[in-house]
């Protein structure tokens, strides 16, 4: 049985004279005074990590006292537990600079986080930075973030699943990388989004229902991040399109000119382009669905139109006009701004839609799911044709568009008048 170390007290300490060779005083677990032959008291931690013996400088006796040094050892001991090398992060504070790191992960991810914050809800402010505070920066936040690996986002992505809760792990990795891109687009030394390299990494998470915001207040807020967005002008459009027409992401990023008519304010969508059951599909084979089109909506595809007419398509990939934009370019947009998909998602403005105008603005179901592209039938069992309730869903698709322009300016917000 090994023999138990008695910890090392500040008499022991203060009266330890220098000697022909160096020598230690253990204080137990690790930690232990060095006391050299030019009488320099020095504490350090001997650890063993990835099969190594390590050994990590804690300070000098005198500037550091007997209690701060153990409480450094508890400090590193921390960071073994969860499977981070102590000494990585002091390298990785040294490295930073006397600041404490003008480029540590930390730094900059608090930088971002004051940058957006306006545009976020409270309740999802204080969420991304309780996250942070809790998942990330005690194991990467010191760290310069140039010096962030896949294998250093992944280690923290880990420790989050093994709790089970699989959701916030990929939410975490989602703050990671705007964080990283952050970084790269200001100059902050980060060279690349090492979280890319990470796909597959982690298990997906449980199917759930698409994220959306359904109260006013929230949405007010998201309306006017996405005015202040600064990405790419074809995203941004697609994206202030995305609550005034209220369609599926894939119609809206396959709208091509063809399909428009701005003199008449309609965009006629081919079945064959839409996403619905085979069968329906089959009955309703070579009809469209039309889109009564505000002036909000005419003016914004009237100033895209200029950009993008030598495309077909209303929004082409920026790497091809011969392609649509990408099905997450919606979504990417959303979470620049801060939203994460189990808040908001492209197909979210749907049920956002459906939601407000009925149990807010009061129209009736029926018209609402007609414009849904749902499958609606009459009282004999027939679907409604295409110019179905035309007028009333022109009035209804210009009530909205203009109930949204009062939600951004900031009207009195009318709450809800039942439970969604």
């Amino acid at each position: 049985m090994p023999k138990r170390i008695a910890p090392l007290s500040d008499t022991q300490i203060s009266k330890a004279k220098p000697k022909e060779k160096d020598y230690k005083l253990s204080d137990g677990g690790g930690l232990f005074l060095l006391v050299t032959t030019t009488g320099g008291k020095l504490w350090r931690f001997q650890y063993r990590f990835g099969g190594r013996q390590k050994l990590l400088a804690l300070g000098v006796y005198h500037q550091i006292s007997l209690a701060e040094a153990r409480d450094r050892r508890e400090d590193a001991k921390r960071l073994l537990a969860n499977g981070v090398d102590p000494s990585d992060v002091k390298k990785a504070q040294k490295q930073a600079g006397g600041d404490r790191a003008a480029d540590s992960f930390e730094v900059i991810a608090r930088e971002w986080y004051s940058a957006y914050q306006h545009q976020w809800t409270p309740g999802h402010e204080t969420k991304l930075l309780s996250r942070m505070e809790k998942e990330i920066f005690p194991f990467i936040g010191a760290m310069p973030i140039e010096e962030i690996k896949a294998p250093d986002v992944l280690k923290v992505l880990k420790r989050i699943e093994s709790r089970g809760v699989l959701e916030t792990a990929h939410r975490v990795k989602t703050i990671i990388s705007q964080v990283l891109r952050y970084a790269i687009a200001h100059g902050r030394r980060a060279d690349r989004d090492c979280t890319a390299d990470l796909k597959g990494a982690l298990p997906p998470a449980s199917a759930k229902h698409f994220g959306a915001l359904t109260d006013p207040k929230d949405v007010a807020a998201l309306l006017r991040a996405m005015d202040s967005f600064s990405g790419s002008f074809v995203v941004k459009c697609a994206l202030q399109l995305a609550p005034l027409l209220f369609c599926r992401p894939g119609e809206l990023r396959g709208m091509e000119w063809t399909e428009l008519n701005l003199d008449a304010a309609e965009w006629n969508i081919p079945i064959e382009r839409m996403k619905l059951k085979a069968q329906t599909k089959l009955d309703r084979k070579g009809q469209i669905h039309l889109v009564p089109l505000s002036p909000q909506a005419v003016q914004i595809l009237r100033e895209l139109h200029p950009l993008t007419c030598h495309s077909k398509y209303v929004f082409p990939s920026h790497r091809s006009p011969l392609r649509p934009m990408s099905e997450n370019a919606i979504t990417a947009a959303l979470r620049r701004l801060g939203y994460t998909g189990g808040e908001m998602t492209g197909h979210g403005f749907r049920a956002t839609a459906r939601t407000i105008l009925d149990e807010v603005l009061g129209f009736r179901p029926d018209i609402i799911e007609h414009q849904l592209a749902h499958a609606v039938r009459d009282a004999n069992g027939r679907a409604y044709n295409r110019t179905s309730f035309l007028d009333d869903r022109r009035k209804m698709m210009q009530h909205w568009a203009d109930y949204l322009d009062s939600l951004k300016v900031g009207a009195k917000v009318i709450p809800l008048l039942k439970t969604a």
